[in-house]
Formats: structure tokens, sequence, C-alpha cells
């Protein structure tokens, strides 16, 4: 068999030995230290974020934007449905209960009109959400600007959810930065990594400063260790930090890669019957962190399935498109508002190898296995 292609897989800048060599002559190789604050203050930067916290991944950041806006047991949050299950999992944490809205087709996030129809159904109800949970998906943001005038009119937290999505705009701006908070996400597989860690963002510098407190175990400012609250294990380590600055140096070229590996996709592959891409919204740059093909079977011949399958057995990493959250047994009995795109989507969705590093000759590979499906 050949060398297998990845996903997405990590991709080295070459900077990263000189950023961890500065770290260990430092001597601050635990939690914290100057890459660490480094780090936070050129990532604020790189998004237009007025304050930034490095964590230990984007999932702490999310719990920690969730205690924020003041989630507790039997508070209901509202979150996309179409996306990884750890941006529902911290509402579980807090004793809270997710409800799942639909996508829309031009972006394939969070549909407006059915989150304000939800919105408006709880509040004749009397109790409205405690915090909307916007998911910007595989690197295109979603239609930020009415869903943050519903959160506004109705006095609803938004968190935004950009784990997927650095390096992608809205109207001009980083999507994780119209929202109360907003987190990231520097796991393995994404446009730049810190093998894992995340980043919580926001204008409030407050708020980011209580962040802080309670992603370091919540300890008081005396000379022993006091603590009047529950805290958390949540900071970044400055190694880590240090491979994160090494990384965003080359953000730009990332993006550029990337978006040139799906043009390539859609050039070699549109004229296959019943192949569609993911759209770009007219509203901002999609990263196309992952490109992501749509497969119509009766035009093909083939379910994405079979495909994923057929390029597995040649040594070609591809992967479903995220199953919707309401359909995870982990989540059964959590109320779905709308769900037949998201689950559309599911159904005919098929992730191609993306990453920034992925190679003109492996692409070359995973084309020509598709098209030799396609003939089948």
């Amino acid at each position: 068999m050949k060398y297998r292609i990845y996903l997405s897989p990590p991709h080295l800048s070459g900077l990263e030995a000189q950023f961890l060599q500065e770290a260990l002559e430092s001597g601050w190789i635990a939690p914290l230290g100057p890459q660490v604050e480094a780090f936070e203050r050129e990532f604020a930067q790189t998004v237009g974020a007025s304050h930034a916290l490095a964590v230990s991944s984007g999932t702490a950041a999310l719990h920690l934007a969730l205690i924020l806006a003041g989630v507790g047991p039997g508070d209901e949050v509202v979150v996309s449905t179409l996306t990884f299950a750890a941006s529902a999992f911290p509402v579980l944490y807090l004793g809270a209960r997710p409800v799942f809205v639909d996508s829309e087709q031009t972006s394939w996030n969070m549909d407006p009109a059915l989150l304000a129809e939800f919105l408006e159904a709880r509040a004749r109800k009397g109790r409205l959400p405690k915090a909307v949970v916007l998911v910007h998906l595989y690197g295109q943001s979603a239609d930020i600007a009415p869903i943050q005038a519903l959160c506004q009119e109705y006095g609803v937290s938004l968190i935004e959810d950009a784990a997927e999505a650095l390096g992608s705009t809205y109207q001009g701006r980083s999507p994780g930065t119209f929202g109360r908070t907003g987190i990231f996400s520097f796991n393995g597989n994404k446009i730049i990594t810190t093998s894992g860690g995340g980043m919580l963002v926001s204008h409030d510098g407050a708020l980011v400063a209580r962040a802080r407190k309670l992603a370091t175990q919540a300890r008081e400012p005396f000379p022993w260790y006091e603590h009047v609250e529950v805290g958390y294990n949540y900071r970044m380590s400055n190694l880590l930090a240090a491979v994160g600055r090494a990384q965003l140096k080359t953000l730009e070229e990332r993006v550029q890669a990337r978006r040139r590996i799906y043009e390539r996709y859609v050039q070699e592959l549109s004229d296959l019957p019943g192949v569609s891409f993911q759209p770009e919204a007219p509203w901002g740059r999609h990263t196309r962190w992952l490109t992501v093909m749509l497969v119509d079977r009766a035009l093909f011949g083939r379910t994405p399935e079979e495909i994923r399958q057929a390029l597995e057995a040649q040594g070609i990493e591809t992967r479903p498109v995220w199953k919707p959250l309401h359909l995870q047994p982990v989540f059964r009995g959590a109320e779905i508002v709308g769900g037949r795109v998201a689950e559309d989507l599911f159904a005919r969705g098929l992730c191609l190898p993306s990453g920034s590093s992925l190679a003109p000759q492996d692409q070359d590979r995973v084309i020509a296995a598709i098209r030799a499906l396609g003939k089948g």
C-alpha cells in the first residue's frame, strides 16, 4: 500500500524549533510564562479581539464561556446542530439542556430564521435560553449579524464557536469577535495547532479576567492557596504557546494553501455527475479548512460512505460530514428546531484531504481515486 494521505495533519512552519528553544532557554516550561502572554497578545491582534486567554483546549474555552454567561442547571442553551459534539458537551457539564437549531443552505451554519422563531416562542412562554452557541463550520462563517441582533433583542448571550474558522472573515472581521465571547481550537487537525490548546477572546476585559481566574484553579490573591469557588486547571503550557506563536505567523499562507486545494478539487471533480461542493457565503472568506464534497448517489452511482471506504482501502483518509447532534445518542431527547437541512448534508457530504501541506501529487491520488469510482 502507498503511504497514507491524512485528512488534515499538523503542518510545521519551520519556526517551531526556534520558539521552543527560546522557551527552554528562559526556563519557563511549566504552565504560564512569557510565551503564553505573547501568544495571547499576538492572537488577539490577529483576530481583532481586545483580550485573549490561552487555555488547554477549545472545549475548555467553551466551558468557561458558558460559565461566564451564567449557565447553570436546568438552563437552556441553543447550539448549532451540524457540528462536533464538543460544541454541546460543556452545556451538559453545567447541567443545562441543549436545544439544537438546523442549518441554512448558504453557509451550512445556524439558520437565523429558525432561531428567530424559537426565541419568539420562548419569549411568549417567559423562559428564554441563557446563551446561543453559534458554530462557524469547516472554515465558513455563519451569518452573524441577524443572530447577533436577535441575541441583543432578547438579552441572550452570544458565544461564537470559531474552532474551525480561524482565518475566515465575516464582513471584513474575524468570526469569534462579534459575540460576548468567542472560542478557538488549536487541536492537531486545525489550521494552526499547538498539538492541543484553545483560546477564549472577548472585548470585555473584566470578563476575560474572570475567565483567567477560573482557568487557574480560581485561586484568590493570597500568599497561601485560598479558594472560595470551584476552579479549573485550564491554562496553556508555555511550551505549547511557543508552538502556537510560530504557527500563527504562517496563518495567511495556510489559508491560501487550503483555498487552492479546494479550487483544484472543484476544477477536477465538478464535471462528475452528482458532485458539488460547499458554497462560499457572500458575506466573507471561507478558509476551506476542510473541502467538503456533496454526492448525489442517484447521479454518481455511489454513496459518500462507499466512496470513503474505497478511498480508505487506498490509504486515503476522508470523513463524513458531522453527524447532526440531534441524531447523536448522547443527546437523545434534546429539542431540535428544524433538522432536515443538516440531515441531508450529513447523508450526502464527505470531507476530502485538505491539509495545507498536501502535496500536488497526493491531491492527484485523491482526485484519480474519486474519478475512478465515478466511472463505475
